[in-house]
């Protein structure tokens, strides 16, 4: 039978690439001298099962104990992370790094301190190249050790110049840690309250913005990282409290950093990604769709150029930043069914990806696919995709879209006449409601409509369709009911119904009228 652990060798070995694998076995033969060495035959056991069976290690196996099962695992653990570091060294600066300055420490253990002054140097270049401030200061301090323990006679006043540089280093690596600690923050309580609901969420989110941020800050004296933690936390800043202008603004700032540093942009790829991310996000939400579209383009090209050179934690970036903002793309052109051309794709790549894939964004996919199909006139298989956000359990993570899944639910089991759910559904969703502390205004009359009018007279249903939406414009422009507005097109539904055309229609007409 399977083993129902959590494996993490296992899953390491999944995560493998064709090439990794190669390589790893070309390493492994070298350092064990045969291929019949048991850390290589368990590594061949694993990488063939489809689920981890511990049993079958055994039976594939006869040569390995249950006694050494643990030590065999982890050393082999411990031989693919190896390999994969000799793989990816020249990938990733910091590891380039931090090799260079293992070999200092080697050099000086065997009381070579000036060759290892000398390959210190040299990595201190190559840190500040690619702005790795943390080990820059580690640089730093190794070369205050060497030379308060020998006279090296390099330079004059050589103590002066590093206890300068350290004390400007250590200045810059806390005021980033403080930097990145806020925006860190601040996404957490994203993803823990959503937008902001009402007044006190406002005054909960600036009180906790003001006394974390750093003071006395001068721009123009930061360092790339430091810029983009900057950014970073007005991004959530702002997206937090609904003010998309200035979350766009903040987010070109992001890529302007980018542009003053381009080499950064594969230096540090995900990053690159994530502020156009950013930068879509508010452009979708703000409904500036030229803009949008232009940026979709720049991203596009940054993945036609470089996808080859990403690692699986950048290829998940890029896949969920393409998806968004083409899904995106047809929610703004009122093109559903044309976005369902995605859904065989997406699915593929959510099944490819899934061993990587947080809740959050597998939650965020499973709405956005549910939305595609119930624009396009599918509210039968909305509802498919809409039970599986019901029946995740997520806790209390992204409150606002299990809230919104379960609103969308009701309407499309409205629309597919089935009454004698609704009148179950209705009372649990609002249980759930208040149980999140997530029950609006608006949340509260779309519930009403669907528990009173359940058996209205259909010649009636035009006047009580014009009724909800004149008190749902009406809360429109309340700032603390337009969240509803941000998940649920519930203005289309409703003209769609009084208008008697499908939603799709009327969002496509209200986007060209637009351009």
């Amino acid at each position: 039978m399977p083993s129902t652990q959590t494996d993490h060798l296992f899953k390491l070995i999944k995560a493998l690439s064709k090439s990794e694998k190669r390589s790893f076995k070309l390493y492994a033969n070298r350092i064990s001298g045969s291929e019949t060495a048991l850390f290589v035959q368990l590594f061949d056991v694993l990488d063939k099962q489809g689920d981890y069976e511990e049993e079958a290690i055994f039976q594939r196996v006869p040569g390995i104990k249950r006694s050494q099962l643990s030590n065999l695992k982890r050393h082999l653990y411990k031989q693919l992370l190896t390999s994969l570091r000799l793989i990816h060294i020249d990938k990733h600066a910091d590891i380039e790094i931090r090799e260079q300055i293992d070999h200092a420490r080697i050099l000086y253990s065997k009381g070579l301190y000036m060759q290892s002054l000398k390959v210190l140097d040299r990595t201190k270049k190559a840190a500040i190249d690619a702005h790795q401030d943390l080990l820059h200061l580690e640089i730093n301090e190794f070369e205050k050790m060497i030379e308060s323990r020998h006279i090296t006679r390099s330079i004059e006043n050589r103590a002066n110049e590093l206890s300068d540089e350290n004390r400007r280093r250590s200045k810059v690596v806390r005021r980033a840690g403080k930097l990145s600690n806020l925006a860190l923050k601040l996404y957490g309580l994203y993803i823990k309250i959503g937008h902001i609901r009402n007044e006190e969420d406002v005054l909960l989110v600036e009180e906790f913005f003001r006394a974390n941020f750093p003071e006395d800050i001068d721009y123009d004296e930061l360092t790339f990282y430091e810029r983009i933690h900057f950014n970073q936390c007005y991004v959530w800043y702002y997206y937090i409290l609904q003010n998309f202008p200035q979350h766009y603004r903040a987010s070109e700032r992001w890529l302007e950093v980018f542009d003053q540093f381009p080499h950064m942009k594969t230096l540090d790829p995900d990053l690159y990604l994530r502020g156009l991310n950013n930068q879509l996000g508010g452009l979708f939400f703000m409904g500036y769709y030229s803009r949008h579209a232009q940026v979709v383009e720049t991203l596009e090209a940054f993945h036609k150029k470089n996808h080859k050179k990403f690692n699986t934690n950048t290829e998940v970036l890029a896949f969920l930043t393409r998806y968004t903002a083409k899904i995106n793309n047809h929610f703004m052109e009122g093109t559903f069914t044309e976005g369902l051309e995605l859904v065989p794709d997406l699915k593929k790549q959510l099944k490819k990806y899934q061993l990587h894939l947080d809740q959050h964004h597998t939650l965020s996919f499973y709405y956005k696919i549910a939305c595609l199909y119930f624009g396009s006139g599918d509210p039968d298989t909305a509802v498919d995709w809409l039970n599986k956000i019901i029946n995740m359990r997520a806790g209390n993570l992204r409150a606002d879209i299990q809230c919104y899944a379960r609103i969308l639910h009701l309407i499309c089991h409205y629309e597919l006449g089935n009454n004698y759910l609704l009148e179950y559904l209705v009372k649990s969703v609002y249980r759930f409601l208040a149980k999140m502390d997530s029950l609006d205004n608006v949340q509260q009359e779309i519930l009403r409509f669907l528990r009173r009018e359940l058996y209205t007279d259909p010649k009636s249903l035009g006047k009580a369709f014009r009724k909800l939406r004149a008190k749902l414009l009406k809360l429109k422009e309340d700032p603390f009911q337009k969240r509803s507005f941000l998940y649920l097109d519930i203005e289309a539904w409703l003209e769609s119904k009084i208008e008697g055309k499908e939603v799709e229609r009327v969002i496509a007409g209200n986007f060209e009228g637009m351009r």
